[in-house]
């Protein structure tokens, strides 16, 4: 069993023992041939982690706050908004950095991986040290690896371990609503849903 299918086999044992409702709204596996069509429109090899999270779940069947960052894609759904940044990149200056070190608000080398309201977690599939890593796009900013995950078995174990501790990704909180699902926000109290509870671990 890889890293990859381990954290989701935590997170959906986790899903399923506090919040049945997010539990649900993950679909099932990609059909290969999806996943295939998806690389070629890219024009990329997916790593094999990525690959396997397609393989436990094609994304979600409904929204639902499963990830910190934003809902997993489906493999259609990482084309979808590789040809939406594709498209508007130009208008950003191209795909170049717009300033000396700094990266590019969209690269044709990162594979989104989750996404919520035009901002996504990308793969770094450039060739380098970096390769492999998990770091940030805005809809409104420049790409950021500044405080990247090395990889997507990496980030999907810190989620994981995060729930079973009741403790942040980063500055993302763990809660349940009133309705019984996940919610990640952070603790400012000004922002946090009303009647949702952090998510404290019982003995």
């Amino acid at each position: 069993m890889g890293v990859v299918t381990q954290a989701w086999a935590r997170i959906e044992e986790w899903l399923a023992r506090h919040t049945p409702a997010s539990a649900a709204a993950l679909a099932p596996p990609a059909d290969p041939a999806d996943i295939a069509a998806a690389e070629a429109v890219l024009g990329l090899a997916f790593p094999p982690e990525l690959v396997e999270s397609l393989r436990r779940h094609d994304g979600q069947r409904i929204w639902a706050n499963i990830l910190p960052e934003g809902p997993p894609l489906s493999a259609v759904g990482i084309v979808d908004h590789w040809r939406a940044c594709m498209d508007v990149a130009p208008s950003f200056d191209g795909l170049t950095p717009h300033r000396p070190g700094a990266e590019p608000w969209w690269h044709e080398r990162w594979v989104p991986f989750a996404a919520l309201d035009g901002d996504a977690q990308v793969i770094d599939l450039r060739p380098g040290p970096g390769y492999g890593r998990v770091g940030l796009t805005a809809h409104d900013g420049l790409g950021d690896f500044d405080a990247a995950w090395p990889t997507l078995g990496t980030y999907l174990t810190e989620v994981a371990d995060a729930l079973a501790a009741g403790a942040p990704v980063r500055y993302w909180l763990p809660y349940l609503t009133v309705d019984g699902e996940l919610w990640w926000n952070t603790e400012n109290p000004e922002v946090v849903l009303a009647g949702a509870r952090r998510f404290v671990p019982t003995p």
